[in-house]
């Protein structure tokens, strides 16, 4: 036992010994940490993936969702892809977004249903109204007209000589949507090919007038026209505002004026008048009296 002993002590006390079971050792630690994290990395977990493809604005079936199973790896990588169905099916997947066939679902992609207000008709300030704009393939550029563009409206027409008129009325007004003749938003699907029917601008309630009144007027063969403008007039939008004045008159002049407001403005004038006349009135009487 005591040579047993020796031997041992020996052994450990040579210094090229213990080093090389050091290195043996770490080697071993290194070999199984190793296994595990690649074991972790590669244990497949099962996800919800999309079995079609599923639009903007598309409320999320059973029948669209599979499953499929992916690296963990993958999901603890990103937080942002779904790893239950129970958290896709019944929703929606958001505006302007589509998720591809066999796409995993990303949280980025979905919504509830309070939460898909038609983004055409979102946030538009007090004192605007929507304005929907009869449009084809030709005269949106072959379909170039797209949501989010600065544009601006030319009028051609003719004048009592018949002879054309034509220049731009509006500047700088925003394409809210281009929608189809279905009412479906045209670049919502990245596999079916819509034709524009419309687009949709919010402007300021006495534009929406102008507009409407310019669309009516049989006489003169009122045409709106739609012009697109470079990348740099959409990044830096300038005031909607109207760029003739001469064109506008030609549609007011066709036109009847509604003077309901007119009227309004004139009653409350007369209303102060009157009001203003019986208070001096009232103090002259007093004083009068006084004296």
């Amino acid at each position: 036992m005591g040579n047993l002993a020796n031997t041992l002590k020996r052994f450990f006390s040579n210094k090229n010994t213990v080093t090389i079971i050091g290195i043996l050792l770490g080697f071993v630690v290194l070999y199984f940490a190793y296994q595990w994290r690649v074991s972790q990395a590669v244990t497949p977990v099962s996800v919800p993936y999309a079995k079609q493809e599923i639009t903007s604005r598309t409320l999320i079936t059973s029948d669209m969702v599979g499953t499929i199973q992916i690296p963990k790896s993958m999901v603890n990588s990103s937080n942002n892809i779904v790893t239950s169905s129970a958290n896709v099916i019944g929703k929606y997947v958001t505006y302007g977004a589509i998720i591809p066939i066999n796409s995993l679902f990303y949280n980025e992609l979905l919504v509830t249903e309070d939460k898909m207000p038609d983004s055409a008709f979102a946030d538009i300030p007090d004192g605007y109204t929507i304005y929907s704009l009869s449009v084809d393939l030709h005269s949106t550029y072959g379909n170039s007209i797209y949501p989010d563009n600065y544009i601006d409206l030319y009028i051609k027409a003719t004048d009592e000589d018949n002879k054309i008129i034509f220049g731009k009325m509006i500047e700088s007004i925003k394409v809210l949507a281009v929608k189809d003749s279905q009412g479906q938003h045209v670049f919502e699907s990245a596999t079916e090919s819509r034709t524009p029917s419309e687009l949709l601008f919010a402007v300021p309630n006495d534009m929406y007038s102008l507009l409407m009144k310019a669309g009516y007027v049989t006489s003169g063969n009122i045409e709106i026209i739609p012009v697109p403008r470079n990348a740099s007039y959409s990044a830096n939008p300038g005031e909607t505002q109207v760029s003739s004045e001469y064109i506008k008159e030609f549609i007011l002049n066709q036109s009847v004026m509604i003077p309901d407001e007119e009227e309004d403005d004139s009653t409350t004038t007369d209303n102060n008048n009157n009001n203003n006349s019986n208070t001096n009135n009232t103090t002259t009487d007093n004083n009068k009296k006084n004296s």
